[in-house]
């Protein structure tokens, strides 16, 4: 049979996010991938030098929703190191709380939509239901389902009494027995799913590796790359937490890292809920931000975002950049997606969890 070309997106791929293929297909099968971008460019990182230090924490919170702590903290991060801020213990423990109660919610948001994309709805509505616990934590806790505003230069922005604490460890006590007990074993059992998922989407441990993929795409492959164990960062080096990895590298590999990292996630916070030290959860004022350049890094739930920041001694940057895991773990999308069916290809575009907004700053 010739191959010929079809069209697929930019909407309804996997998310309702503009991503743009172009597919060579023999019969049912993918020949070749090329990726077209740029669909939702937004010029974010050119309003950032028009915007000073406190006003672009709000401004990355909006780079992305499901990562949106990650990016505000990546940011505070880079402006503390110029600055020589040392953030006080309690708020790192508090930023860290607020890293994994998104990591989960993400984690789980991912995983229902595979269910919906083999679908297995009633699976797909468990796994939000349940992921419902995470949303009302948000809410409860920081006052958004969303962007949460957790992090501040020098801090956070939210505190957690007593009655919060003791009130957060009942709600991990209702999320984790589902996750355990029921949400994972289906995963790993059930036979509609990993008929549609085990051997798809397939990608090595050495194409990772030369692809520069991170997050739950590199360890679904074996390949060990977690930034909170490799240069950890808040006090997560005080931490005891497993680094979840597969070797398959198909996107049931991927699936199944996303649910041992929520696992992870629940013991994270328990740990952080139960060493919570006492002390001021930021610093008072506003700090003069001096000129200097500056990177750092965190562990987003899709895996390593990067910034850099230069400065030049006034109220706003000079430059602010950052790279995002959708970035390299798209355009691994061609190896994924060769020889594949074309009706994989949604379920081998989400098992990267692509941020399309994130990418295309």
């Amino acid at each position: 049979m010739d191959t010929f070309q079809i069209p697929v997106g930019p909407l309804h791929v996997a998310l309702e996010e503009p991503m743009y293929f172009r597919l060579d297909v023999d019969g049912e099968r993918v020949a070749a991938v090329e990726i077209t971008a740029g669909h939702v460019h937004r010029g974010i990182e050119h309003l950032t030098e028009r915007r000073n230090f406190w006003q672009n924490i709000v401004l990355t919170e909006r780079v992305c929703s499901l990562c949106s702590n990650s990016h505000p903290q990546t940011y505070c991060m880079t402006v503390e190191a110029i600055a020589g801020i040392e953030v006080p213990v309690r708020a790192q423990y508090l930023r860290v709380i607020a890293d994994e109660v998104k990591r989960v919610a993400s984690h789980m948001f991912n995983v229902a939509i595979l269910a919906h994309i083999v679908g297995f709805e009633s699976l797909f509505m468990h796994v939000m239901e349940a992921r419902e616990i995470m949303q009302d934590v948000k809410e409860t806790i920081f006052g958004n389902r969303m962007d949460i505003a957790a992090n501040t230069i020098g801090g956070v922005k939210y505190e957690l009494d007593d009655a919060r604490v003791a009130w957060l460890v009942d709600q991990l006590d209702r999320l984790e027995p589902v996750i355990v007990g029921e949400i994972a074993p289906l995963y790993r059992t059930d036979r509609s799913i990993l008929s549609r998922t085990r051997g798809v989407g397939v990608i090595g441990r050495q194409d990772c590796i030369e692809y520069g993929l991170v997050g739950p795409v590199a360890r679904g492959s074996g390949l060990d790359n977690d930034i909170r164990r490799l240069a950890p960062y808040a006090v997560y080096a005080d931490l005891d937490f497993d680094v979840v990895t597969e070797t398959d590298g198909d996107v049931w590999s991927r699936a199944m890292v996303r649910l041992g990292e929520i696992r992870q996630s629940i013991g994270i916070l328990r740990q952080c809920l139960a060493k919570l030290p006492k002390g001021p959860s930021s610093l008072p004022g506003w700090p003069a931000i001096p000129a200097g350049e500056a990177v750092a890094k965190t562990e987003a739930p899709r895996g390593e975002v990067v910034y850099y920041l230069k400065t030049d001694g006034s109220t706003m940057p000079q430059r602010l950049k950052w790279r995002v895991p959708s970035y390299m773990n798209w355009d691994a999308l061609g190896v994924m997606m060769k020889d594949a069916r074309i009706s994989d290809i949604p379920l081998i575009v989400n098992s990267i969890d692509p941020c399309i907004s994130c990418t295309e700053r």
